[in-house]
């Protein structure tokens, strides 16, 4: 299992994620995104809409009919109903689904930050997860000590 931390100090969740849902798409893969924050999860899909006419991101939210056909799936829990290996945590609240999943990348704020310094402390305890760190540097993502 591979946790990456990604501290919002420029962005909100609704700018990161489009980059990270697109590498994960481009890679085959399937995209879970967790937020308890209705109005964030729409933030969100809206920006996953409007990336641009050919890179628009699909996605629909956990609930609607065609749920399991969705590339990336917004829900308020870690279920992926769309077979997603790969979960995102825009809301900075960690929380892990029934099953492990291949990586998860966890957005937290100024807000979230001590909150997310013990998720790390708690991760690092644990066997057989790698952890990362990320920040951004002007409008890019670095990795961190």
């Amino acid at each position: 299992m591979r946790v990456d931390f990604y501290q919002l100090s420029r962005d909100p969740a609704e700018a990161a994620l489009p980059l990270i849902a697109r590498k994960v798409l481009s890679d085959g893969g399937r995209l879970l995104v967790v937020s308890g924050d209705r109005d964030q999860r729409e933030r969100i899909s809206r920006a996953l809409w409007s990336l641009g006419p050919e890179t628009f991101l699909a996605n629909g939210h956990a609930g609607d009919p065609q749920e399991a056909r969705q590339p990336i799936l917004l829900s308020d829990t870690p279920t992926a109903a769309n077979g997603a290996q790969f979960l995102a945590i825009a809301d900075g609240a960690w929380r892990e689904g029934a099953e492990p999943f291949a990586r998860t990348f966890f957005l937290f704020d100024d807000d979230t930050v001590q909150h997310a310094r013990t998720v790390w402390r708690d991760l690092r305890a644990r066997g057989g997860v790698e952890h990362f760190y990320w920040k951004q540097d002007g409008g890019r993502w670095v990795q961190a000590g």
